[in-house]
């Protein structure tokens, strides 16, 4: 979608609602984020996104029912803000998330979410121009900062509820009524100024928090893990060695277990192969009919004991591969 200041003409629906039910696709469709999913737990994933399409700026609600790691980037030319919800559990880069505090990121820069059951979070993105126009109405361009990665601002934390519950609001109305942005210019526009006002009031003259000593650390063991995915993830046809992840990361055995122990709650081995069958799923799903083998995909992303792989795949997504392979979920079959 455009995203220039005339965006009179939608040329798609203006609300999409998407249930997701599979982590290994839920970054699929989406154009406005970039989204990779590793689910962090046994039990069914289960998420809902609704997305609201208004002039030039765009909201996203995400909720959902199980702990994940998220990795997420905006699109090139939008700036992000992000309120999360009451029940919001997780961290941001390592750093703690909590009701009332307010997430600025630019579109260079990547995310690292990990999310519990009951997370709900509210995206606003918008044209950096569009918030410079705003600014400068208010002679307050002098004043506030555009983000220059991923940044905690210091926000009214009562103004920031009030920016998630305008969001929760607007995104339920749509998914009920989608018509009403969809055929009506005017709901969009008028939406668009609500959506500026309520977050500009967040705002206020926010600067960005410095984090404290002890999540400074948690920032450094975010970067640590990111380090070792790469890592896993170029290096994906070779068997992974805990002393190549310690020399890639630049630490020791016991800060490396510590910091992966920490962010995600595994081992680094035992995360890492979960990232591969994610990887190896993602591959499965995306197969036309004799492109591929499950032992081809498998050999790619490391895995040498068949036997073992498929054991270890069953129990991360509750099917065999050559199920997958054979019946693709009908959402999938119409993502090509």
């Amino acid at each position: 979608m455009e995203t220039g200041k005339n965006n009179d003409c939608i040329t798609g629906p203006a609300v999409s609602v998407e249930e997701l039910s599979d982590a290994a696709t839920a970054g699929a469709g989406i154009k406005l984020i970039n989204q990779d999913v590793v689910k962090l737990q046994p039990d069914d994933f289960r998420a809902r996104r609704i997305v609201v399409h208004l002039e030039s700026a765009h909201v996203i609600s995400h909720s959902t029912n199980a702990r994940a790691r998220v990795r997420t980037t905006v699109t090139e030319g939008l700036l992000a803000f992000v309120a999360f919800g009451p029940r919001a559990n997780g961290t941001i880069n390592g750093l703690p998330v909590r009701p009332g505090m307010l997430l600025a990121a630019n579109s260079a820069s990547e995310a690292c979410l990990v999310v519990d059951e009951g997370w709900e979070s509210i995206t606003c993105l918008l044209p950096p121009e569009l918030v410079s126009e705003h600014l400068a109405a208010r002679q307050r361009e002098h004043g506030f900062c555009f983000p220059r990665g991923v940044e905690i601002l210091q926000a009214d934390p009562e103004k920031v509820d009030q920016l998630f519950d305008w969001g929760k609001r607007l995104t339920a109305t749509a998914a009920r009524q989608p018509e009403i942005f969809d055929e009506h210019s005017i709901s969009r526009k008028a939406s668009q100024v609500e959506m500026l006002e309520t977050l500009f009031s967040a705002i206020d003259l926010a600067e960005g928090c410095e984090p404290s000593r002890s999540e400074k650390t948690r920032q450094a063991y975010s970067q640590m893990v990111k380090r070792a995915e790469e890592y896993a993830l170029k290096n994906a046809d070779d068997q992974l060695y805990v002393s190549d992840l310690c020399k890639i990361a630049g630490v020791s055995e016991r800060t490396l277990e510590y910091a992966f122990q920490e962010i995600f709650g595994f081992a680094p081995m035992t995360y890492l192969i979960r990232l591969r069958l994610h990887r190896v799923r993602q591959s499965l799903l995306a197969a036309t009919q004799g492109t591929t083998t499950v032992s081809i995909e498998a050999l790619r992303w490391g895995f040498w004991h068949f036997g073992e792989f498929s054991h270890l795949y069953k129990d991360c997504f509750g099917e065999l591969p050559s199920h997958t392979l054979r019946h693709k979920p009908e959402a999938v079959e119409n993502l090509h």
